[in-house]
């Protein structure tokens, strides 16, 4: 039952809304913007304000950006693996130090990592 905060276009992306058993919220610049199942925020200190326990920042790129000085902990997926795309999230891992990296590899052969980060 955490807190996941997105921008619009990623709430946009999801094939299925809101994602259950959380309380998704929406950060958008548009005032009258809605969206079924969620609620919207207009900044970031807005969508922050008033929540308790762990809060899950799940993108997208401007998102990451304003929320990572506020970060104690990055959970963070590593595809090894180059793909064509517009969006890219380059970390400073300055001042972070990995707590935890699990090696996986799908059936298909994709390997992948997924790694905690704390400061």
């Amino acid at each position: 039952g955490h807190t996941v905060v997105m921008g619009r276009k990623t709430w946009d992306s999801l094939p299925r809304k809101p994602l259950p058993g959380r309380i998704n919220v929406v950060v958008t610049r548009q005032k009258d913007w809605q969206a079924e199942g969620a609620v919207v925020a207009n900044s970031l200190g807005q969508a922050t304000a008033g929540t308790s326990g762990t809060v899950m920042v799940i993108g997208g790129a401007e998102i990451y950006e304003r929320a990572l000085p506020l970060a104690s902990r990055i959970e963070l997926t590593e595809i090894h693996k180059d793909f064509d795309g517009d969006a890219r999230f380059v970390l400073d891992r300055t001042g972070w130090h990995e707590t935890l990296r699990e090696e996986h590899v799908t059936p298909d052969g994709l390997r992948y990592s997924y790694v905690t980060l704390t400061r």
